[in-house]
């Protein structure tokens, strides 16, 4: 008489299974809602300088705008290239 063994999964595999359905559904979670719509009136808020990730944005917006002030103009600090689109 022949033996039969069962073929069974191993308990690993459904584990890498479970894991790998995660892995999914946290990277559909991120793409689906990573998009958001914003209004015209909010992207001035967005563009603000405050919200650089310069550590001393605050001391900087001020500076410039003292700058600005005195000087009778604004513009040229940080834009890379002109307006001539010859960056």
């Amino acid at each position: 008489m022949s033996r039969v063994i069962p073929v069974t999964t191993p308990p690993a595999a459904g584990f890498v299974l479970r894991l790998l359905a995660l892995a999914v559904l946290v990277a559909l979670h991120f793409l689906v809602t990573g998009c958001a719509a914003v209004g015209a009136y909010q992207r001035e808020r967005l563009t603000d300088r405050i919200m650089s990730f310069d550590a001393e944005s605050r001391m900087d917006a001020r500076l410039t705008k003292s700058l600005e002030a005195r000087e009778g103009s604004t513009g040229g600090n940080g834009g890379a290239g002109g307006g001539c689109a010859c960056n």
